[in-house]
Parts: structure tokens; C-alpha cells; sequence
């Protein structure tokens, strides 16, 4: 049903249609309407799942994680410094496999306090295990997370949704929100596998201690089972582009002219902003193109070879720097590309503390990669 909402309540919503039993948040801007709804939702009595009013980030994650490892569907939202706070959680559910769906409302961190978006929030714990899926609008922020429910139960990974805070979380747009009827076609009542839960009547120990040769083999299963799962995300994007008629059954997604000698690479609402300043450099004659990297972890890198393998000049945008480097996409476009292209690849930081990303500048980037020396760019 089209509904025109902002972002947290569609979120809200669709979570809600989702069926977990367990829901545990604490309120952090700008991640704080998707969790007030869901708290609301289950005081009126309009879901069935247990809400649990946490008093940190790290309570939160530490309670979803325990009922998750009792076999139950499980839901948090953070933001910001409140994903940091979560850290040591992060890492314990991905390694103790548990399919827990957080959405990350993303926002800078501190220091200075900046309460605006950006994206190095969630670039900082990228290396946690966890399944990254990024949004560009709220369309496809409500749809990946009913896939990323599905993902998540199938794969035993978690999977994080995230979404640009402010420019998407309390922003209101025509959204088509499916029943709950839908959703259950899509998603099925979750039955955790005999020996993967704790269950009194077949005791089993989560996350126990590993000696050095036990660890590593976990990590590396863990590691190689991330990869691996590239191929059923792609499988449950084309189901759900079959059942519901919508989104791409793509990991990246190419936008502009097919044989463009400049690509310019971003991920989430930046992307809406680039393929209308595409449309109009095209429209004036210039060969510009965007690809949209939709699934951060596990990395496209063949993916994005291939969708560059015309690019004279690629411009990657990022909306996170790792300091003293460069930007976070822009290292692992790199090394995805090696030396397989000539293109000449250069990084581009934008929009640091939510400060705008113009039409303008992003033709300006455009022209910029093409005569630039490939050091890293902070455009102001």
C-alpha cells in the first residue's frame, strides 16, 4: 500500500510486519522515531513482539543477542556513537552466528559532536562480520530489510540495514509498505536448526572459549562464509523482485551511459543526488555515469571489475575517511580493481558531518578525476 510516511515510521512499520519476537533499542538521534514507534506499536498492542527499553546501546545489543541464542527473530536500531558503544556486541553476535537485523541510522561521530549524517559510523565496525546493506531511499531501505531478515536466518550472519540519517530517516516520500500478508510469502515464520539455540532440553554452550587453533578456524569460517553468501543475497534480490515487482537483483548498480569514460562510485542517498547531476552532464553530451555499491560486506569486487571495465576515470565518493589514508570505499574499490583496469581511480570525501553534496560538486568531480593526480580530494 502507498503511503507517503517518513522514513523511521516506514522502518518502524516494516520491521513491525516482519514478526520478531524480541526488540530491544535505545533512543539516539537521529535513529529515535524508528524506535519510539516500535515501543508505541507494542504498547497499543499492535505487535506481538517484546519490547525492551535498554538503558545503553551496548544493554541493547547484549539483550538481543541473548535472545536470539534462544531461537527467536530479533531486531535493534542504533546510530552513531551508540554502534561504537556496541562494538564488543557486534563482534561476539557475528561470531556466535546469530542472526540478529540492526539498522544503523547513519550519523558522524565524535569528536567535535555532530549530531548530521555521514557514514563513519557503521565504515568503523565494517570489519565486525557483519552483512552490510546500504539504502539509497527509503523505498529500498524498507525493502532491505524484509531481505534482510531472510538473509540473515539463512546465512546464520547479521545483517546490518543502513540508512542515511536525516536525509532519510525524517524525510517523507511515497513509499509502497507490503501487508504482512505479503511479507509472510517472502519471509517465513523462523524455526532456528536443532543445535543452534539453547534449549534446557538439549543443553548446548554459545560462544565458549577458543584456543588459538579453534579461533582462527572460526574467523576463517566466519570470513569464508561471508563471501559465500554473495550468491544467496543475489538469489533472494531476485526473489523479491519477482514477488513484489521491484528493486535490481544486483549487488552494485550501473546508472548513466553504458559506455561512459567516467564512473563516479557511492553508496546510499548521496546516489540519488549524482544520477540527476549524471542526467544533466549527460544531457549536455558528456559520457558520465554512477555505480551504486548497494552490499558493502561482502565486497562486489567482481561486480565492480566488471562494471568498470570501460571507465577511463572512476571517482569514488565517500562519505567516511579512514584518517591518515583515505576514503574507506575508495581503498576497497582499489583493491577490487588492482592492477586488472587502466582507469585512473582517485578518492573523493564528501559530505563529513552532513554537509551538503551539491548537484554542482558532483560535476565538479567529474571533471576533477579527469585531470587530477589520484592523491585523495576533500571536496568543501
Amino acid at each position: 500500500m502507498k503511503k507517503c510516511i517518513e522514513g523511521s515510521h516506514a522502518v518502524a512499520d516494516v520491521v513491525r510486519l516482519c514478526r520478531p519476537a524480541v526488540i530491544a533499542a535505545y533512543p539516539i538521534t537521529p535513529q529515535t522515531h524508528i524506535v519510539e514507534d516500535l515501543a508505541k506499536f507494542a504498547a497499543d498492542g499492535k505487535a506481538g513482539y517484546e519490547f525492551v527499553r535498554s538503558e545503553s546501546e551496548f544493554a541493547a545489543a547484549s539483550i538481543v543477542l541473548g535472545a536470539s541464542a534462544t531461537g527467536v527473530r530479533t531486531y535493534t536500531a542504533t546510530s552513531s556513537q551508540g554502534l561504537l558503544l556496541m562494538t564488543e556486541v557486534l563482534f561476539t553476535i557475528a561470531g556466535m552466528r546469530l542472526p540478529i537485523v540492526l539498522t544503523c541510522a547513519n550519523r558522524a561521530v565524535s569528536g567535535p559532536i555532530n549530531i548530521w549524517n555521514d557514514q563513519q559510523d557503521s565504515m568503523t565496525v565494517r570489519d565486525s562480520g557483519w552483512i552490510m546493506l546500504y539504502g539509497e531511499d527509503n523505498q529500498e531501505v524498507i525493502d532491505l530489510h524484509i531481505l534482510a531478515f531472510k538473509i540473515a536466518e539463512q546465512t546464520r550472519i547479521p545483517v546490518m540495514v543502513n540508512m542515511d540519517g536525516f536525509v532519510l530517516t525524517h524525510t517523507y516520500e511515497p513509499v509502497d509498505v507490503p501487508s504482512e500478508k505479503e511479507i509472510k510469502k517472502f519471509l517465513p515464520v523462523y524455526k532456528a536448526e536443532k543445535g543452534q539455540f539453547l534449549d534446557v532440553k538439549n543443553p548446548k554452550s554459545l560462544g565458549t572459549f577458543a584456543t588459538p587453533d579453534d579461533y582462527m578456524a572460526i574467523r576463517e569460517d566466519l570470513s569464508k562464509d561471508i563471501v559465500s553468501s554473495k550468491s544467496l543475497i543475489k538469489k533472494e534480490l531476485r526473489e523479491f523482485k519477482k514477488l513484489f515487482g521491484r528493486g535490481s537483483a544486483d549487488l552494485v548498480e550501473y546508472y548513466g551511459d553504458k559506455n561512459a569514460q567516467t564512473v563516479l562510485v557511492a553508496m546510499g542517498s548521496v546516489v540519488g543526488t549524482i544520477k540527476d547531476a549524471v542526467d544533466e552532464m549527460n544531457e549536455a553530451g558528456q559520457k558520465v555515469s554512477v555505480l551504486k555499491v548497494k552490499c558493502f560486506r561482502p565486497f562486489p569486487a567482481e561486480e565492480i571489475l566488471k562494471k568498470l571495465s570501460k571507465a577511463k576515470n572512476v571517482a569514488i565518493l565517500d562519505k567516511s575517511i579512514s584518517l591518515g589514508n583515505e576514503g574507506i570505499l575508495a581503498t576497497e574499490v582499489k583493491a577490487a580493481v588492482g592492477n586488472k583496469l587502466k582507469a585512473k581511480l582517485q578518492s573523493f570525501v564528501v559530505g563529513l558531518g552532513g554537509r551538503d553534496i551539491t548537484k554542482k560538486m558532483v560535476k565538479d568531480i567529474a571533471k576533477q578525476v579527469k585531470v587530477g593526480n589520484g592523491k585523495l580530494t576533500f571536496v568543501k
